[in-house]
């Protein structure tokens, strides 16, 4: 979205391939741009049959993909990896379309693997060994600009968060992260001593469950729990400190310099929310812990440890920033629109 955003400032007309199931049903008119839906799920390797039923979807989507492309008859597609990205990519390929690749974690994804070698560019939020050159560029991964310009003032009004108090955030995306939501709700609402807020973004999923824990729960002052927010801005801007997966949203804390407790999905593909942990952690931006060693004490003793040490949150928010490429939707941008020209 933030690409698409700096492509209309630049007098781009826009649209978007998407699937009515997905999040972009809502956010992409939300934003005003139009969206087309193709019926697509990701491919489950874990399972034949699934797999087989996911494969045949796509084949249909890339057909459908590719009418869409006939009708509007776009300069230029961008993907951005992903299970509507492959379809789409095969149709702008099928087409002679010009594609733009874009890729938010350490290692290409399966459709990004697939259609590389026919993309214009393939721009990438971390170098991957293997992967250089001019097709190549590191941009970085686009943060919306709702991030950038949410203000710390006004986001802690909102929450009811005083101005002068330690702040946690606890997130794991969009469906949220049962490992991390049941943990952080043990750590800081069922047990005693905690001295900060807690800002906690359950996902859709578990938030109804986790209410009624809340609501039963001993020290449930000062925590706000909130099902799903449209983007991260308030929340990152009221808080001092991030606990959450390490999956892409790790760009949108260093664009903010938010320090973090970092808890990678252990099923991710290829690792990669390991080596984007890691890569925050060895900056000295992020703490690291394993899905499998979360428990409540030690979850609120780092924490505790953390936030009552403002030089060492000081020195990891500096780490963090240090690692921001703010500026990675304008690069992204500027590349499909010279995909264009040539």
């Amino acid at each position: 979205m933030a690409v698409a955003d700096e492509l209309r400032a630049s007098g781009a007309t826009v649209s978007f391939l998407g699937t009515r199931e997905r999040i972009e049903a809502d956010l992409v008119p939300a934003a005003g741009y139009e969206i087309d839906f193709l019926k697509a799920r990701g491919i489950d390797r874990g399972n034949r049959l699934r797999g087989a039923l996911a494969g045949i979807e796509a084949i249909g989507a890339a057909g459908t993909a590719l009418r869409v492309l006939r009708r509007r008859r776009p300069d230029v597609v961008m993907g951005g990896g992903g299970f509507v990205a492959g379809p789409a990519g095969l149709a702008a390929v099928l087409s002679r379309t010009p594609l733009v690749l874009t890729e938010a974690d350490s290692h290409l994804g399966l459709a990004n693997r697939l259609l590389a070698g026919r993309a214009r560019r393939v721009c990438l939020a971390f170098p991957i060994p293997g992967r250089e050159g001019e097709r190549y560029p590191v941009t970085g991964r686009p943060v919306p600009a709702a991030v950038l310009a949410a203000n710390r003032a006004s986001a802690r009004a909102r929450f009811g968060i005083d101005p002068d108090a330690r702040c946690l955030l606890v997130m794991g995306g969009s469906q949220g992260a049962r490992s991390i939501n049941e943990c952080a709700i043990a750590a800081f609402a069922e047990r005693a001593g905690r001295s900060f807020d807690v800002l906690h973004i359950a996902g859709r999923r578990d938030f109804p469950a986790l209410e009624q824990r809340l609501a039963a729960a001993p020290h449930n002052q000062r925590y706000t729990l909130l099902a799903y927010e449209p983007d991260l801005g308030d929340s990152l801007a009221a808080c001092d400190l991030v606990l959450g997966r390490s999956g892409g949203s790790i760009f949108e804390l260093t664009a903010t310099g938010r320090p973090a407790v970092l808890v990678p999905y252990p099923h991710a593909a290829a690792g990669h929310q390991e080596s984007n942990a890691a890569w925050m952690a060895d900056a000295g931006a992020a703490v690291l812990i394993g899905d499998g060693e979360l428990d409540p004490e030690s979850l609120a003793t780092t924490v505790d440890q953390l936030l009552g040490d403002e030089a060492q949150i000081a020195a990891m928010s500096a780490a963090s920033a240090a690692l921001a490429k703010p500026d990675a939707a304008r690069r992204i941008a500027d590349e499909v629109l010279a995909a264009v020209r040539k």
